[in-house]
């Protein structure tokens, strides 16, 4: 038997409007709304939970519970049923709640006759404002019919908690604007950035929830529809001749999304329960959010963001409103705020005035970091509930090193960001008059700082920094940033610009290093309980060959006339390396035999990540032409630590005696074979790392290229046999780090690090 009135979910929403057209406070406005639901679903318990700041379910308005409970009870995120809604953001049908192993007893709320229980989440931008509840004393199971009409009245309550007309002391609203926000975020991308929060997506205010006429509403979003088809397609055929553009990838993805069956199915449904279009499009957006984020595919979350832009710009459609933020005027000082962002959507804004980037989302690879890292932009990523906690035009102050978030900073906070800004800009000043001095020590030893790569946007940092090369090239961000594979044309343009860019510096090429983090969102995902020491990299290569051999003929083709230098990842075994060149060797003589250019000189070289190799020197080395040490790597299978663990940052240090006895060893073995080494990778960017690199005895070591100058400085600063010498006796030390000796002799010696 359901309980809900005959006219079903359009006459509760009808009714609903009439109450919240009385224009009662914000409290008053919830309490009579209880009632309502309570009395038109023949419920002897409504209940309304809002999230507070601190993730606390706060009980805010019940009809039938014990009134004495409300702003008493409070219930933690995943606590209890309520809390275990809001937490999966999906709805929950009890026969018998009190039975149910969630359930947590609250006895100041007198919920002991009541069996049964229908909670959904309230929803708005994909966020989790609240939970509505319903009980019956009787055991008993809801119908669909009625999940869907509780959902229904759900929307409109978002709206309704959104506008932030409850009293003062009880409004969200008010709580996200009543002062400084201090945020402990990560770091993506360095540097310092104080500036004027921009909203990526701009909310998009909807005016009017429960529709006036159904049929008027579903003309709008059909016709809504066809004009966002109609945009994506104009788009796409204005770069139609832009081969390889992330901006078409982006754009290919969203023409599919628009044409996706199941989400239109979704939208025309919401309407005809009784809500305008704008309103079905927010449900169906909060919905999509909510139950893709709980995918473990990651496929599925790297494309949310895809359907998310796709419902944003459907809104924009519908209000009329078709200008998107990096088409806005923006503020000399901005700074980007986004629950999520795709690199090529970085890219749309005028990077003179974008000073800086925070996320709610995004890893150290994701594209957007990646973007930003190449733009020298800084980012700060994981920023919970930022777009909660932010309006436009706010102050914003962010550290891209340490993570650090300010919203509305003091006037005490904001002096410390502007002495850190001028610090900053006069030590970069410092570097660009060091960009055409070589990096040589005071003992005249030349030190080869080269530059980490592996986009277009990365190849002016060769120029800018006076970079002597690029010591690794990544391959595989081509591949991640496009939603299919690139094909051998765009593999080839890609490879010849950056030769081209370079002109006579040296390109180091690593074949793709995929798998682990580094995930292509096109191909399908095994679940590895450890990825890390997973199918990944060579391993990927040397089982799939084809895919090997066509990147191989893209970077042959790419290099014919020119010298060639092409480095294999994650080699544990000779044998493994052995195979790869085979291949090579195979695409040489393929591209021979059909008369093409080859490069006049082909170099083939070994990343040492896995430690195994190292104790395979003697038979490698003689059949190699270089190595490079991919220290990240090397650093946590040498230690047996995962680095993207928090509670093991730690647990070793980049300095530690028997770390840097080991690269001191590769060192030696390498001169003792006439072979050549460099290393890449996080250790080379730090002044203080890469000045114990000069002393172990490289002479070539690659870097992001924001860190070229800090570097450069170091080297030009320092007297390197004297700090050889201070090496030889460190490495037998049994300490934790040799961090502070490293540090005393820079000191003594005015060495800046």
């Amino acid at each position: 038997m359901s309980i809900l009135p005959s006219g079903g979910p359009r006459l509760l929403l009808r009714q609903l409007r009439e109450v919240m057209a009385e224009g009662a406070g914000g409290q008053a406005r919830l309490d009579k709304i209880v009632r309502m639901i309570a009395a038109n679903m023949v419920a002897e318990v409504c209940s309304i939970y809002l999230v507070t700041e601190a993730d606390v379910l706060e009980l805010f308005a019940t009809e039938g519970l014990n009134p004495g409970a409300v702003h008493k009870t409070r219930l933690k995120m995943g606590e209890g049923l309520v809390g275990m809604i809001a937490e999966t953001a999906s709805p929950l049908n009890l026969s018998d709640a009190a039975s149910h192993p969630k359930f947590a007893y609250r006895p100041e709320t007198g919920e002991d006759p009541y069996r049964s229980l229908l909670g959904v989440p309230v929803l708005r931008a994909g966020r989790t404002l609240g939970v509505l509840v319903v009980q019956n004393r009787t055991h008993r199971h809801y119908t669909e019919d009625e999940v869907e009409a509780l959902e229904i009245i759900a929307t409109v309550l978002a709206e309704v908690i959104a506008s932030g007309e409850f009293s003062v002391e009880d409004s969200l609203a008010f709580r996200r604007r009543m002062g400084p926000v201090h945020l402990h975020a990560s770091g993506l991308a360095d540097g310092i950035a104080v500036g004027e929060a921009v909203l990526h997506e701009p909310r998009i205010e909807i005016r009017q929830i429960i529709a006036e006429d159904v049929e008027a509403e579903t003309g709008r979003l059909e016709a809504a529809i066809s004009d966002l088809r109609a945009s994506v397609d104009r788009m796409l055929h204005e770069i139609e001749f832009n081969v390889g553009s992330e901006s078409r990838d982006v754009l290919e993805a969203y023409r599919m999304f628009a044409h996706d069956r199941g989400w239109l199915r979704r939208l025309r449904e919401a309407v005809v329960t009784g809500l305008t279009a704008e309103a079905a499009v927010e449900r169906v957006q909060n919905e999509t959010r909510a139950r893709m984020l709980r995918s473990r595919d990651p496929y599925w979350r790297e494309r949310l963001h895809d359907l998310e832009d796709l419902a944003n710009r459907l809104l924009r459609h519908l209000t009329g409103d078709v200008e998107t933020a990096a088409q806005a005027a923006l503020p000399e000082n901005a700074i980007i705020i986004a629950r999520s962002m795709g690199g090529a959507e970085l890219l749309d804004y005028d990077r003179k005035r974008v000073k800086g980037v925070v996320v709610e989302d995004g890893t150290p690879v994701s594209h957007v970091a990646i973007i930003a890292r190449a733009l020298d932009i800084p980012m700060v990523g994981r920023a919970e509930r930022a777009l909660e906690r932010v309006e436009p035009g706010d102050l914003v102050a962010l550290d891209g090193e340490t993570g650090e978030l300010h919203f509305r900073p003091s006037p005490e906070i904001v002096k410390v960001f502007d002495e850190k800004l001028a610090l900053r800009a006069q030590r970069r000043a410092q570097f660009h008059a060091l960009r055409d001095e070589p990096a040589v020590t005071l003992d005249g030893t030349e030190i080869a700082l080269n530059i980490n790569a592996g986009l277009l946007v990365d190849l002016p940092n060769l120029s800018e920094t006076g970079a002597d090369g690029i010591g690794l090239f990544r391959t595989e961000l081509q591949f991640m940033v496009a939603p299919t594979m690139p094909r051998l044309a765009a593999q080839a343009e890609l490879y010849k610009r950056v030769l081209d860019e370079a002109g006579p510096r040296p390109v180091t090429f690593r074949t793709l290093d995929l798998g682990g983090d580094k995930i292509l969102p096109y191909a399908p995902q095994r679940l590895e309980s450890n990825p890390a020491l997973g199918w990944r990299a060579l391993r990927i290569g040397l089982d799939r060959p084809a895919l090997m051999r066509y990147q191989l003929r893209a970077l042959l083709r790419a290099a014919g006339g020119r010298e060639l230098r092409v480095m294999f990842p994650m080699v544990a075994e000779v044998a493994e390396f052995v195979a790869a060149r085979e291949l090579l060797h195979k695409e040489m003589a393929r591209a021979q035999a059909r008369g093409q250019p080859l490069p006049v000189m082909l170099k083939v070289g070994v990343m040492i990540e896995v430690p195994s190799i190292v104790w395979q020197l003697d038979q490698l080395l003689p059949i190699c032409d270089f190595v490079s040490v991919g220290s990240n790597d090397l650093m946590q299978f040498f230690f047996a630590v995962d680095r993207s663990n928090p509670r093991l940052t730690d647990r070793y240090d980049l300095l530690s005696p028997p770390l840097l006895k080991m690269l001191h060893q590769l060192v030696l073995k390498c001169e003792t074979l006439g072979v050549p080494i460099g290393l890449c990778g996080e250790m080379a960017g730090r002044p203080l790392e890469a000045m114990a690199l000069v002393g172990i005895g490289f002479r070539a070591i690659s870097m992001p290229p924001a860190s070229v100058g800090p570097v450069k400085l170091m080297v030009r600063s320092l007297h390197a046999g004297e700090l050889q010498t201070v090496m030889e006796g460190l490495y037998d030390l049994p300490d934790h780090s040799v961090r502070a000796q490293l540090a005393a002799f820079a000191a003594e010696r005015n060495i800046p690090i």
